[in-house]
């Protein structure tokens, strides 16, 4: 059987773990956008952006697009346990903890814990921010070890630092990601695709990251704002995807892909409407509604 450990090229992504948080714990989605002014924009424009309405941003979609991503990632629906994931690997990217798999070696991490630290100064996590200042950029585990893993624990207890995570996705990652499929004329299917991508490989334009494989779907086939149809530009979009994922043996396995994103396209779920069925890794998982 193959790997369940799914690392991004440029980031971490999300890994399972047995600590479990409160079940109470909310969802805080993005409200739709007010639509502008009749004859804001040319009808073309109008019509993608009628088509993607709320799309991913609605807050039970977006509650599906992360459980989708626990599924490949975690082996599990239950994505509001990973809030409290923190583990060393030796991937060069240093420390992956929380909900989308922050990394101290790439920046985010630190981000996540100094925006913590703004508005909650006195938190288990101040003190680790030297060691994640020098850490940053490598994958050193210096000033952090058990003790940080501890603490990261312990701050997970307070909602202001899971508020912070979710934050933090929402503005690195799935925010750029779903105004990117709604301004390429996708609905809630392509919306999600865009928000796994940009999970796994990362922000950017490299040829590896999320960015790159948009640049090579769309030199295979148009996006629907560019007047193409949408399934054949999003299986251009998984045909580039897999490529990259190819390269690197952790993400050989594009069942991600291949039993799960591409069987939502070929059933015509453009909306991504539940009942959804799926397979990853060979393990098979539903959400009914």
């Amino acid at each position: 059987m193959p790997t369940r450990i799914s690392k991004r090229a440029s980031r971490i992504a999300l890994l399972s773990l047995a600590v479990a948080v409160p079940a109470s714990l909310a969802l805080a989605g993005a409200g739709q956008a007010a639509p502008g002014p009749a004859g804001a924009a040319p009808a073309t424009a109008r019509i993608q952006a009628d088509r993607a309405g709320a799309g991913l941003e609605d807050p039970h979609a977006k509650d599906i697009a992360m459980q989708l991503v626990a599924s490949a990632e975690n082996s599990t629906l239950n994505w509001r346990a990973q809030f409290a994931y923190i583990e060393p690997y030796d991937d060069g990217r240093g420390y992956t903890g929380g909900i989308i798999g922050f990394t101290s070696g790439t920046g985010d991490m630190l981000e996540l814990v100094e925006g913590y630290t703004k508005t909650k100064p006195d938190n288990p996590l101040a003190k680790y921010l030297p060691a994640l200042r020098k850490a940053n950029g490598s994958d050193s585990h210096a000033g952090l070890g058990k003790p940080f893993e501890a603490a990261w624990k312990k701050a997970v207890e307070d909602k202001t630092f899971r508020d912070a995570q979710e934050a933090l996705r929402d503005r690195m990652y799935f925010d750029p990601a779903v105004g990117q499929a709604k301004a390429d004329g996708l609905r809630t299917l392509g919306q999600f695709v865009y928000y796994d991508a940009i999970v796994m490989h990362g922000p950017g334009d490299g040829k590896d990251s999320f960015g790159g494989i948009r640049k090579a779907a769309m030199a295979k086939a148009r996006t629907p704002a560019q007047g193409g149809d949408e399934k054949t530009y999003l299986n251009a979009f998984f045909d580039a995807r897999k490529k990259v994922m190819k390269k690197e043996e952790a993400h050989s396995d594009t069942s991600r892909i291949d039993t799960e994103q591409r069987v939502f396209l070929d059933n015509g779920n453009f909306d991504l409407r539940p009942p959804l069925k799926w397979k990853v890794y060979g393990d098979s998982y539903q959400i009914n509604q």
